[in-house]
């Protein structure tokens, strides 16, 4: 049997980790609707062609979880698009090019466990940024995409996050954020510039998603939090009410 679902991945040149959130099964059975929850990777680069399917898409609202000199460097200001700076500054790859400066060596162990740590402080110290972005979420229901520079670390915990948030299951919720490995594509002059600084290898883990990654962060609202709904109630201020308005908006009727 063929079915005509949306697509995931959409083609928007400037980006290549374009994605909806649409059609994961949530709470009660209900799927999460289709065209009004995207992820991406940074929106600098939009063709004027990539611009004309946004606005067709509805797209009205963008939460960008960049860092200020992120934001600065690769800035945007499109006509129609209101967009939310959620700040999350970027350490990982700072601190692996500061110690191979400095004469030290990374392994590719070493880049694991700076990639943990990175989740682990989504977690704690950038709650707000990601409290912040359900705030978006509940004042209306506009078509929004949010975003980081690659899509995949900060993006992906706010993906995560929503799906959650939304009654999902944690196998499509890892599902959605492996799928930057297929998607995702270094601009060729910034991987020139950190093949220069970094090992390939090293590289490879910075520039990809794994499980470990994602679960470093699930394990640290465990251990802090006692699961995820006291985690989401608690820290991300999502009460019943709460809940149930994202559900309402987010999920098909």
């Amino acid at each position: 049997m063929t079915t005509n679902l949306p697509t995931r991945h959409i083609v928007l040149p400037g980006t290549t980790n374009f994605r909806d959130l649409g059609g994961y099964v949530g709470h009660a059975g209900r799927s999460v609707r289709w065209r009004v929850l995207f992820r991406s990777d940074h929106l600098a680069g939009l063709t004027p062609e990539s611009l004309s399917t946004l606005k067709s898409l509805g797209i009205q609202r963008s939460a960008d979880f960049r860092g200020v000199q992120e934001r600065t460097v690769d800035a945007y200001a499109w006509q129609g698009l209101h967009t939310h700076a959620l700040t999350v500054e970027p350490t990982v790859v700072q601190k692996a090019i500061a110690l191979i400066h400095a004469g030290g060596s990374l392994s590719v162990a070493d880049t694991v466990v700076l990639m943990q740590e990175t989740y682990r402080s989504f977690v704690r110290e950038n709650a707000a940024q990601f409290a912040q972005l359900f705030r978006l979420l509940l004042e209306e229901d506009a078509p929004t995409v949010f975003h980081c520079t690659a899509g995949k670390d900060r993006t992906g915990w706010a993906a995560a996050l929503i799906l959650e948030a939304l009654g999902v299951a944690k196998a499509d919720i890892e599902h959605d954020y492996l799928l930057t490995n297929q998607f995702y594509q270094r601009p060729a002059a910034m991987a020139a510039r950190a093949a220069l600084a970094v090992p390939q290898e090293v590289l490879d883990v910075l520039w990809r998603v794994q499980p470990g990654f994602l679960e470093s962060a699930y394990a640290m609202v465990q251990r802090e939090h006692g699961g995820m709904q006291s985690y989401l109630r608690e820290v991300m201020q999502l009460d019943d009410a709460a809940q149930h308005a994202l559900r309402a908006r987010y999920l098909q009727a």
